[in-house]
């Protein structure tokens, strides 16, 4: 039976998701959801995410929503078929799969992903961009960057020397940052720039990159 995702191509965490599944070449059915339509808060979605967010996971019986989660659930279950995202048989590397994942979703997201909003998607809306809030989590994207320049200054990946979990979960925000103005703020730092290229390019990220269409002409 194949995995069934409800999302949308545009999203970052649906596209979070599609990426390891592609990462995988794993069989799945993507069930868009009619956000505009407010399908997202209706009774049939919320019995499947009580919050009304995408994207929403259906392997079987099992219900999974937060694309991180849905990404280490797939990691962990596919972890025989292609790459080894989360370092299964080294007790210390997975570890610091785990210790850059949680970079990404406690340091890294909160600055880019308002940035990515403000810039982007409000517009879609029409809302004007909120300049205080972009130049706010701009300094503080920058001060993450810093860290991430000095870290890879001695390892290719995050966690070390090996693409994983963690690597992943920074794509689909990037994708869209590096569309903004600002995208100097990862191209200024060389060993930052070589990552972010090296994981940008991956056959995995690139078919999903291709229906990520926020901010495309």
């Amino acid at each position: 039976m194949a995995l069934k995702l409800h999302g949308l191509p545009l999203s970052t965490c649906t596209g979070r998701v599609l990426t390891i599944f592609h990462e995988k070449s794993l069989d799945f059915e993507l069930v868009p959801v009619n956000l505009p339509a407010g399908e997202h808060k209706q009774p049939a979605f919320l019995a499947k995410n009580p919050f009304g967010q995408i994207p929403v996971l259906e392997d079987g019986d099992l219900t999974l929503f937060e694309s991180r989660a849905i990404t280490a659930y797939v990691a962990e279950k596919f972890k025989d078929t292609g790459a080894d995202l989360i370092r299964h048989n080294n007790l210390k590397e997975a570890a610091l799969v785990k210790v850059w994942t949680e970079a990404e979703s406690q340091n890294f997201n909160p600055a880019i992903s308002a940035i990515v909003f403000q810039y982007l998607v409000a517009p879609m809306y029409g809302m004007t961009p909120d300049q205080a809030v972009i130049d706010a989590n701009l300094e503080k994207l920058a001060k993450v960057l810093d860290v991430y320049e000095a870290r890879l200054s001695s390892t290719k990946y995050l966690a070390g020397d090996f693409y994983s979990l963690a690597d992943l979960n920074h794509l689909p925000y990037t994708h869209y940052f590096m569309k903004t103005p600002w995208a100097s703020l990862v191209n200024e730092r060389p060993h930052v720039k070589a990552w972010w290229e090296d994981i940008s390019s991956r056959p995995a990220f690139k078919k999903v990159a291709e229906v990520m269409t926020i901010g495309q002409k």
